[in-house]
């Protein structure tokens, strides 16, 4: 069996630990950062935040041309240190949040898939996190 590559990417938000998390894990909130570009929006996301909760994020183009459900099940929850979750796709992924002294460091590392090249899907993901860290922050 080839072992998948992984990714990992990372920010620094300045915020206190209980709103990062909150504003990772709330539906609510959810919706209004989860997005890679401004032609893209999550309409619906739905989160069963405990080990073999599921959770869900509608991403759709705004223009209504493409959509797909980004869907897995968590693995590990640890609240305000560790999320940890497997994709439909069999791919894991692990969410790691440590109080620094410049605010909250943010590390997501994924196994990648095999449609879209690495430097894009770093990107991609780099972009939502980019969006979480302006949400949060404004």
């Amino acid at each position: 069996m080839k072992t998948k590559e992984t990714i990992t990417i990372a920010t620094v938000v300045k915020a206190p630990i209980e709103k990062v998390w909150q504003f990772w894990t709330k539906p609510e909130h959810i919706t209004k950062w989860n997005t890679a570009s401004e032609d893209w929006h999550t309409t619906k996301a739905d989160n069963d935040l405990k080990i073999g909760g599921k959770f869900l994020s509608r991403m759709e183009a705004k223009d209504g041309s493409f959509g797909f459900d980004f869907e897995g099940i968590y693995t590990n929850v640890i609240t305000n240190e560790k999320i940890s979750y497997t994709l439909l796709d069999d791919r894991k992924v692990t969410v790691t949040f440590s109080t620094t002294e410049n605010g909250v460091q943010i590390t997501e590392t994924f196994e990648a898939e095999n449609q879209n090249s690495l430097e894009l899907q770093h990107q991609g993901w780099q972009a939502i996190l980019n969006n979480f860290k302006t949400y949060v922050e404004n």
